[in-house]
């Protein structure tokens, strides 16, 4: 347990000095990127390359076309439960309704909702968090709600520092910024930006676990080619040394650094849990179980395909600007961009396993 507070302490200190280290060396002023709402546009973008896309999509293209091979390849043992074994919660039928009319007021301009336009993005996607608990209770007859309350109620809190440290790091690349938060004051926007972020680790590891309930999706990453990782403590410290200049020189280099806002952390969070010797979110590669690794990874894919639908038509929501790749969108956000998602959904596992263990829980019990 001493080794999780170490990392606890490292992760969000590396995170948050190496990209002003960079600034200094640039000579900038700090100002700018500690600005909140954040509203000045500072970071110029390089213009859209064929090239520059192509090699971008090799990495994506090629998870998503091995396991689609896997998936066909590999007919799934065991049944899916039957349906009508359990009843839909009633708690459901409100997440379902919290959605929709949350939905409704979000892309509609109602006069009588005007003083409230900016401010639906919790309370739909709280609906969401609802409603994917409610289809894991109807498919399995337990869900975090039910089973582990505590763990799914202390993720809302840990979520929203959790995406803080994205925004911290969007301000040296500016890949997204936010448009209809001009009116906001600085304490205002901390506080309902705060509340929204709070919604992101919930909503991954719901649905997450109700991916997991369907043995079609399990069962082939079950036993499939093991991933033996030979002296981890020192993978941890090359994981290390590669990340640390990245996120030095995201501030530096942002438009040739910048899917590191990505990765970059997923590279600390496990190059210091291995140079501690705790257990990261691969400890079950080398059995040749994948499933901890592609089930958060789809269920942010599918969170962020919500994110940006819901996002399209809301007063209050973000655009991007991605160096190389601002073509082909899907809603607001360019395909490529949803590459993105797949390593954020093994981020949001790790920090829900640390927080896991801290509370001598389990992520799916």
């Amino acid at each position: 347990m001493r080794h999780i507070w170490i990392s606890i302490f490292l992760l969000p200190l590396l995170l948050v000095l190496l990209p002003l280290v960079g600034v200094m060396v640039k000579g900038e002023a700090l100002a700018p990127y500690l600005e909140f709402p954040p509203l000045t546009r500072y970071v110029p973008q390089a213009p859209f390359s064929w090239p520059a896309f192509m090699l971008l999509a090799l990495l994506p293209a090629s998870v998503l076309s091995i396991l689609i091979r896997r998936y066909t390849q590999v007919d799934a043992p065991g049944v899916t439960p039957p349906l009508q074994k359990y009843s839909f919660p009633w708690w459901g039928y409100g997440g379902v309704m919290l959605t929709g009319v949350s939905w409704f007021l979000a892309w509609n301009r109602l006069q009588w909702f005007a003083p409230l336009q900016d401010y639906t993005f919790f309370p739909l996607w709280l609906g969401y968090i609802l409603s994917v608990n409610s289809l894991t209770y109807f498919r399995r007859g337990n869900c975090l709600l039910t089973n582990r309350p505590h763990f799914l109620l202390a993720l809302f809190p840990l979520s929203s520092i959790f995406w803080w440290f994205f925004e911290y790091l969007n301000r040296f690349v500016q890949n997204w910024h936010y448009q209809g938060v001009e009116n906001f004051s600085s304490a205002e926007y901390i506080l309902h930006a705060s509340l929204c972020f709070s919604t992101v680790l919930p909503a991954v590891q719901s649905t997450a676990e109700y991916l997991a309930s369907f043995p079609r999706l399990t069962e082939p990453l079950k036993n499939w080619r093991p991933l033996i990782i030979q002296k981890p403590k020192q993978w941890g410290w090359l994981l290390l040394i590669f990340a640390v200049p990245a996120l030095g020189g995201i501030s530096i280099y942002p438009d040739y650094l910048f899917p590191m806002l990505w990765v970059a952390p997923l590279l600390v969070i496990t190059g210091v849990q291995s140079v501690c010797g705790e257990d990261t979110i691969f400890r079950d590669l080398p059995n040749g179980d994948w499933r901890n690794v592609w089930l958060p990874a789809l269920a942010a894919l599918i969170c962020g395909f919500f994110w940006e639908m819901w996002n399209f038509k809301s007063l209050a929501h973000w655009e991007y600007s991605v160096p190389f790749v601002q073509r082909f969108h899907i809603f607001e956000m360019p395909i490529l961009g949803y590459g993105g998602y797949l390593p954020f959904g093994l981020e949001c596992m790790a920090v829900s396993r640390m927080l896991a263990r801290v509370l001598g829980s389990d992520v799916y019990g």
